[in-house]
Parts: C-alpha cells; structure tokens; sequence
C-alpha cells in the first residue's frame, strides 16, 4: 500500500489497487455519513447493491417520506386552504427552490425557476429564444445530443415552416475521437456567423461525461449575434457552473439525476436577468407566470412576473416538489465544492483501477481530466458490452449500457464509496478476462 493520503485531493499516481487504500479513502472522507441520508436498493439477500446508475435516476433520500407526508397532511387538513396555511403554502413553494438551486447553476434567485419537466421547458424556452429572422434562423448543437434536445429543435422548425435538414447545424467529435472540442464550436459558431439565431448545447455530455466549455461557447455566439442556452440535465448538482457571470442567456434541467429529487420531479430554468426583466421578451403564457399580484384579478391582459417566474404556465405539482426539497437540503448542507472534490476523487479511482486491472479489455472514452468530466465514466468495451453490463448487474453491480459498445458507470459523491468503486472494477476485470 502507498502512503496513506490525508485528503481526498489526490493525483492519478497516489491511487493504489490495494482494498486497505479504497478503505482508507472511505475513512477519511468527510462526505461519508451522506451515505445513510439515502434509500440504496437491495438484492433478495437484503445485499445492499453498487448502485451507479446516479446519472438516470438518482436514489431517494429517506427525508422525501415525511416531506410528501407533510403535504399530504396540509391537504387533508388544509384542503384549498393549504395554498395559504401550513409549513410551505403552496402558493409561494416553488419559491423555497430559487436560492439553492442558483448556488448550483451559479444564477441569482430571480434568475430560476423551479417548473415542469425538462422537455417542457425546452420548448418554453426555445419559443422566446430562437426567433428566426431573415437570414439569421439557423441553431447549432452538438452532434449525438441526448434525443429530446434534438426532438425538442427539430419539432419547433417544422412547426414554424422551417426544414432541420437546413436549419439545424450539428457539431460532432472529429474523426476517431469521443469527445468535443471547445475549437470546433467556436469555429462552426463563426462559420454560421450572421446566418446563426441560437446555440443550443448540453452543458454536460450525457454519453461521454464530459464538461463543455459554456463560457466560451457563450462567448462565441454572443460575437455572432445569437442566443445561448443550456440542457443541465447532467451537469445540475454534478459540477460548479457559473451561468450568470459566463453570461449565458438561458439554460433548463430535470432534478431525477444528479439532484435525486424523484422520477419527474419537478425540472427547472435559469434565465439571465437581462432577459428575466425583459417583459417583452416573447413567452408562451399561462396563469401561473402572471404578476402575483394582478393572479387574482382574472384579467385578460397577461402581465408576465419579473424574472425567470414569468415564464411559468401553471402551479407546481406539489407532490413531486416535496422531494426537491428532501434533495436540496442536502446539498445545502454538503456544499457542492465537497462533492465535486469527492467525485473527481471516486472517478479518478475508478479510471486507475480499470487501467490497473482491464487496460487491455476496455477503454475509458470519458475525458482523462477530472476537471473535464462529471461523475461517470463511460467504458467502451469491444465485443458484447450489454452483456457485460447485464452480467455486472447480476453481481450487484448497476449500472447501464449504450449503443453501440458503452458501459456508463456513475459513483456518486453522496452515496457511492472508494470501496464500492474498488469491486466494481475487479467485477469487471474478472468478467472480461473470464
């Protein structure tokens, strides 16, 4: 075993494959007793299992029952009356989500909204965003984006009379390569030039993990003229964003990954202030984005609320708001520089273990720079990779396949351990070799 390190800021050639050295990172991390905050599956056994499917849906914290239950109860006791009475009236709860949810995605509270799914509120904010005028209608994505981004474009180009096959530009990784460069971005940025309306990218790349550069593709379409906005989806409570100094004009998320809030839980939107004060700004409107205080006036004139509230259609589902909240919490309490710390430490592990023990077998296509990549690796193994993951997960090993040779594995800082990561990757390295 090497030296014992005293933090979990380590460098690739600190880690060693010893068992003794996974236990001691365990025992120095101080983001350990997180841990129990959460319900992990189990087999039949009762086994607890290697959950790392964090990045699709993130496990429930044994606070969301009493949240959902305190609701329940203000409904039973409250009825209507709870919109106004109880712990969190319901009129003002998407309110309790603006200030945690802007220290993650680096916005000011008037800047977030918490609302919808993702989906939706893409296509909220594509319908004030991408405004095609003259010659300037076209909008760049990344190449192999997750499919609702590219359903959400494409769908909003037909509908407006517009053909994708002219009208969307796709930037892809070069040839042989996995990964983006911020370069190619900003050259096919400068390329459309004039002719560009809007640049439309995910922060995080949900197949590879890796971080794009936002500020300087922000930057970029600025010089052009066009708009930039964000998919979180992968990034929210995964990695430090700064989304109002990198002066990005509009971003959306989910909350069931990384931010383990529930299956469609409630989603939200960052819109920068710029815009969140511009009432002109065109938006699809609905009751619940009026002024608060012209709502119950009934007029027929809508008066859209300052900020990034002023794009929201109807009240939040409060049931599946609850476990936001149970999520928050938490984040508030561990504080995202200690996750990110830890999770550049779990994927750093992971990736010296897989060349320690599979280097021969498989291959990490996620980028080799913890600070280029969130808290997956994607392992692409030749061969029959759904296999692999099938056979990882009948040891007690979750994690999930992509097309075409993709395994993608997630420790999670809250509730994955080194030890974990340590048997994930000698499971893996013996079913290979087997």
């Amino acid at each position: 075993m090497t030296t014992a390190p005293a933090s979990l800021d380590l460098s690739f050639r600190e880690f060693s494959a010893d068992a003794g050295f996974a236990a001691h990172l365990d025992s120095i991390d101080p983001l350990a007793r997180f841990r129990d905050r959460f319900e992990l599956p189990s087999d039949a056994a009762g086994t607890t299992i290697t959950y790392l499917v964090g990045n699709s849906l993130g496990p429930m914290p044994r606070a969301t029952r009493d949240l959902v239950m305190q609701e329940l109860d203000a409904w039973g006791t409250h009825a209507s009356q709870a919109r106004f009475k109880g712990a969190h009236p319901w009129v003002h709860y998407h309110e309790m989500f603006r200030e945690p949810l802007g220290k993650l995605v680096g916005g000011a509270p008037e800047e977030i909204v918490a609302m919808n799914g993702l989906s939706v509120n893409l296509h909220l904010l594509l319908a004030s965003f991408w405004r095609p005028e003259g010659k300037r209608t076209r909008i760049l994505m990344e190449a192999g984006a997750f499919p609702s981004d590219t359903y959400a474009i494409e769908s909003h180009m037909r509908v407006r009379g517009f053909d994708p096959a002219q009208h969307v530009v796709k930037v892809a990784p070069r040839n042989g390569e996995s990964c983006f460069t911020t370069q190619d971005f900003v050259q096919a940025i400068e390329r459309e030039g004039d002719a560009l309306a809007l640049v439309l990218v995910g922060g995080l790349n949900y197949f590879t993990a890796q971080v794009l550069d936002m500020q300087s593709i922000t930057a970029a379409a600025h010089k052009t003229g066009a708009f930039c906005g964000f998919d979180l989806a992968h990034a929210i409570g995964n990695v430090p964003m700064h989304l109002h100094d990198w002066n990005c004009d509009f971003a959306a998320w989910c909350s069931y990954k990384y931010l383990n809030a529930g299956p469609g839980s409630l989603a939200g939107c960052f819109v920068h202030a710029r815009h969140a004060h511009d009432l002109q700004r065109p938006r699809f409107a609905g009751w619940w984005g009026n002024d608060i205080s012209e709502r119950m006036r009934m007029l027929d004139t809508f008066v859209p609320a300052v900020g990034a509230d002023g794009w929201q259609l109807t009240n939040p589902p409060i049931l599946s708001s609850a476990p936001l909240k149970a999520s928050l919490d938490l984040f508030d309490e561990a504080g995202l520089p200690a996750l990110r710390q830890k999770s550049k430490a779990l994927t750093g592990y992971m990736e010296f273990m897989l060349r320690t023990l599979a280097q021969d077998r498989c291959s990490v296509i996620t980028p080799a720079d913890a600070g280029s990549r969130g808290c997956q690796l994607s392992i692409r193994i030749p061969g029959d990779a759904r296999g692999v993951a099938a056979k990882l997960h009948e040891r007690g090993f979750w994690c999930d396949f992509r097309e075409p040779d993709v395994v993608r594995a997630s420790p999670a800082p809250f509730f994955n351990t080194f030890a974990e990561v340590h048997a994930f990757a000698q499971a893996l390295a013996g079913i290979l070799h087997a």
